[in-house]
């Protein structure tokens, strides 16, 4: 597990200005290919007893219920496994690593949390007991909004934070080096995200960066795994995904809002970053979905 080149980057539907993804929906399957995002991830699954879950180099199967915790940048990913359950019950809540600041962390008040975002490098696996015992909670937190959701959150975060039998997943953890999280990156990204619905040419993400176009595109490769084409669509089709579940617009409106001028191309972006179709994302993602 310490090489990002087997396993591709999500790119998380969330914008700057979002504070949460959630996604609560039934299915009849549950397969997840093994990824990594830069977002925290809590996970809750109801009848799903036999789905394999993958978390760092921890693979197992799962119970009926279960509730983990993923860090930053940690690989995971489920497969149907053995599972026959045609009700799967999922609550997926995403949100910024850096949603809750150091300078709040630091309170005591917040010290458990803090101490649980450190340990969820690993991945955590909560207890079968607070599992049950919190699934009235989460499967409410999906129909609350503002402010009445972010303190549902936090609640909830500082409950876990101190609940029993918590079990660590991966003895492997992620190396922060290897991410893009220096200077650079972050001028990229953000001058990404403001134009990604644009033109942008090599040149211009590499002037961004103060490079030279050579040293930029090695430097885009080994920061991100991609080429720069394939960096630049993963952000698009990032927000095509958001505006797929959130939006009532047709696929070709979404495709070219998205900064994608030819349908045929944004349909073959899609399918090879979603493994799916866009039409088909949106019908796997008709549950109740939420940015806040």
């Amino acid at each position: 597990m310490s090489s990002s080149k087997n396993f591709y980057r999500e790119i998380a539907p969330l914008s700057a200005g979002d504070s949460f993804l959630v996604f609560d929906r039934v299915k009849d399957s549950f397969d997840f290919p093994v990824h990594y995002h830069p977002e925290f991830e809590i996970n809750f699954i109801l009848n799903g007893k036999g789905v394999k879950r993958v978390v760092g180099d921890n693979i197992e199967e799962i119970d009926n219920v279960e509730l983990v915790l993923i860090g930053p940048n940690l690989y995971h990913g489920w497969e149907l496994n053995k599972c026959t359950s045609k009700k799967i019950h999922e609550i997926t809540i995403q949100f910024h690593n850096d949603l809750f600041h150091e300078s709040l962390l630091s309170r005591r008040i917040m010290n458990p949390i803090r101490d649980m975002f450190n340990r969820s490098i690993h991945g955590i696996l909560f207890s079968k007991k607070v599992a049950e015992e919190l699934t009235p909670r989460l499967v409410r937190l999906s129909k609350l909004d503002g402010m009445d959701y972010f303190l549902e959150i936090t609640s909830l975060l500082y409950d876990l934070a101190n609940s029993r039998n918590q079990r660590l997943l991966s003895t492997y953890t992620v190396d922060y080096d290897t991410f893009d999280d220096y200077d650079k990156m972050k001028l990229v990204y953000e001058y990404v995200q403001k134009h990604f619905a644009e033109k942008i040419t090599l040149e211009d993400v590499a002037n961004v960066a103060s490079m030279s176009i050579i040293s930029f595109n090695r430097f885009i490769k080994k920061r991100t795994g991609k080429t720069f084409v394939n960096y630049i669509n993963d952000i698009r089709i990032g927000y095509a995904a958001r505006w797929l579940v959130e939006k009532d617009m047709s696929v070709s409106e979404v495709a070219f809002k998205s900064g994608f001028n030819n349908i045929a191309n944004f349909n073959r972006s899609f399918k090879a970053t979603k493994n799916c179709t866009p039409s088909q994302y949106r019908e796997d993602f008709s549950g109740l979905k939420r940015i806040l």
